[in-house]
């Protein structure tokens, strides 16, 4: 069957492609969900004005979703988990506990089908990749630990920390220094 894309649909194509796709697939979701139309001679005549549409549209979504694009990708998510000695979990970290805790650090109300994950399933970093738009994909880092242990940062984030750490010590130390060093009279 070929449709003519009225709306972007992620891994098939952008809006005004015609595309040629399985019977059922067509007829059973994107017909229905009115993301595609059927290609006929007087819908193709339509393809420059859809594309245009679809064009200034993405532009203004693409361009509101650029902070939220940032937040996350520089997002960090912890979860602690019971696991066994090999490392493979218990349970398991789903997509929706990764949506609320996204929720709970931005503020930014995800779905959990814009994630690109299976369910984690073993201790270690992760990397997460959250459809925004077709052309906004951040991606994340989650990191699962055991309970009661302390999670190991990557190391670009313990770097960070320490040398914001060492900073905050040191910078007042050296004020004192050198306000003493401008209140002794000089010999």
């Amino acid at each position: 069957m070929k449709v003519l894309l009225l709306k972007d649909v992620y891994k098939l194509g952008r809006a005004g492609d015609v595309k040629k796709v399985a019977d059922g697939y067509g007829r059973n979701f994107l017909l229905p969900q009115r993301l595609a139309v059927l290609a006929t001679a007087g819908a193709l005549k339509q393809v420059e004005h859809i594309r245009s549409q679809a064009e200034t549209s993405r532009a203004v979504l693409n361009k509101e979703l650029g902070g939220v694009a940032e937040k996350i990708g520089k997002l960090l998510l912890t979860f602690p988990a019971k696991a066994g000695e090999t490392g493979k979990l218990y349970g398991s970290i789903t997509t929706q506990m990764i949506v609320d805790a996204v929720k709970v650090k931005t503020g930014f109300e995800l779905d959990r089908r814009q994630l690109d994950l299976q369910p984690i399933r073993t201790l270690g970093e992760h990397s997460v990749h959250v459809r925004l738009t077709l052309d906004l994909i951040p991606e994340m880092i989650v990191i699962v630990h055991r309970e009661g242990e302390v999670p190991e940062l990557p190391e670009s984030e313990e770097a960070a920390e320490e040398a914001t750490e060492e900073a905050a010590e040191e910078s007042p130390a050296e004020e004192l220094d050198q306000a003493e060093e401008e209140l002794t009279p000089a010999e």
